[in-house]
């Protein structure tokens, strides 16, 4: 990737902004028309996916641009249904792109296992003989993922948490290497359960893997300074620092806020893992759990003032794969890995995580600011006027004209395409 600032590519025609990507990725441009054409995935394919099969949904894929993520230009391919967040992640990725872009701090990418033991007679004596055993457990486990142990990964310790006097839950922290894991984590599990009921004296509960995948991190951070954060908007530097600031804060001590500063953060985090074929609905467990490990829910991502920068955080379970699953069939979320570049997980988390902070930065500047609402319906205009019947030379003008008037409603734009459509043709 060259660069990811494009300037003006939401202004170029559909077909210019393929055949940009085209020769970005080096591929022929009819090719590409094609795969995108269907979405990746035709009414056959999908019936190889679930159950049930009557067609398919589309949502629309787009790129987030201006990211910098350890010091390379990234394209963000991002799915999503709602207006503004594709644009809000993508400007406030050039705000950060002023400040050397987002960074990320490596972590241990372990998932998590989990057997149950019930009715343990002596929870101590289970313990001691557990971890006794500690080295042959690991063994036996390694035997049910022989494919992982081939490629480097695998079962790597255990672990024993006491939930009451007779009920213990003993982790199996296990590399799953590329993949996310869900399977092989739940086959070691399986596999080690017998053994564990009999070195306990208990009787096995629940074996499978846990969302909360703490052992499994991704961390960003970034500074923007304020000249780019201030840019186009009528307001002080200090000020809008010091009220972001203290919108991270109201989050902090509010869970009410907390909950949408955080859902403000998956906007753009779940958009790229969606786009990369992953589970989404894993990742939003996993990060809400996260978010209230302390006992009382809080936000993923804080910000502060550091004299004329503001630095920003965001650290949260993300147990992503990059081989296996909906990728064996999904040949648009294969392209997004390949636009993306994607290296393996802790990359994709990387860049995920980075579409998640530039979406909090972009929540949290314009409500510190002129509000969501300016904005957001500004965007919302155009998927009112497409269903007031706008066709797609009208819907700009539709857009402006009902956005211009504080009126983002079905009505108001029927009521300009008739008079645009009223007008002589020039």
């Amino acid at each position: 990737m060259k660069t990811s600032r494009v300037k003006g590519f939401y202004k170029l025609p559909l077909a210019e902004r393929r055949s940009w990507l085209a020769a970005e990725l080096g591929i022929e441009a009819g090719e590409l028309e094609a795969l995108l054409a269907e979405g990746g995935l035709d009414a056959e394919r999908a019936t190889q996916l679930v159950e049930n099969v009557v067609g398919t949904y589309a949502l629309p894929f787009a790129l987030g641009l201006n990211f910098v993520v350890d010091g390379r230009d990234r394209l963000l391919p991002m799915v999503v249904e709602e207006p503004s967040v594709v644009a809000a992640a993508s400007n406030a990725a050039k705000m950060v792109r002023d400040g050397g872009g987002f960074v990320s701090t490596p972590h241990p990418a372990l998932m998590i296992g989990q057997i149950e033991l019930r009715g343990v007679p002596d929870a101590e004596r289970a313990e001691q003989c557990i971890r006794a055993e500690e080295l042959r457990l690991l063994d036996l486990a390694r035997a049910a993922v022989p494919g992982l142990v081939a490629r480097g990964g695998g079962p790597r310790r255990v672990e024993i948490r006491r939930l009451a006097r007779e009920h213990l839950v003993i982790h199996l922290l296990v590399d799953c290497g590329h993949a996310m894991g869900a399977n092989l984590v739940n086959g070691a599990s399986e596999a080690l359960a017998p053994e564990l009921a009999r070195l306990s004296g208990g009787r096995v509960g629940l074996r499978i893997l846990s969302n909360l995948a703490d052992e499994r991190l991704t961390t960003v951070h970034c500074e923007v300074p304020a000249a780019a954060l201030v840019s186009g908007l009528d307001i002080d530097e200090g000020r809008l620092l010091d009220d972001i600031e203290a919108a991270s804060i109201f989050a902090e001590r509010d869970p009410y806020r907390a909950a949408t500063h955080n859902k403000g953060i998956m906007n753009g985090l779940d958009s790229v893992v969606i786009a990369c074929g992953n589970d989404f609905r894993s990742v939003e467990a996993g990060a809400h759990a996260y978010a209230a490990r302390a006992g009382r829910y809080a936000p993923l991502a804080t910000w502060r003032r550091h004299g004329q920068v503001l630095r920003g955080e965001l650290t949260l379970p993300l147990a992503l794969g990059t081989v296996g699953g909906t990728l064996r069939t999904h040949r648009v979320a294969q392209l997004a890995l390949r636009l993306a570049d994607v290296a393996g997980p802790a990359d994709l988390g990387n860049l995920a995580a980075s579409a998640g902070l530039a979406s909090n930065l972009a929540a949290l500047r314009a409500l510190s600011s002129e509000g969501i609402q300016r904005g957001h319906m500004a965007l919302h205009a155009r998927s009112v006027a497409v269903a007031a019947g706008a066709a797609a030379d009208e819907v700009d003008w539709v857009a402006a004209q009902i956005a211009k008037a504080g009126r983002v409603e079905l009505r108001a734009a029927e009521d300009a395409l008739a008079e645009l459509r009223g007008r002589p043709q020039s």
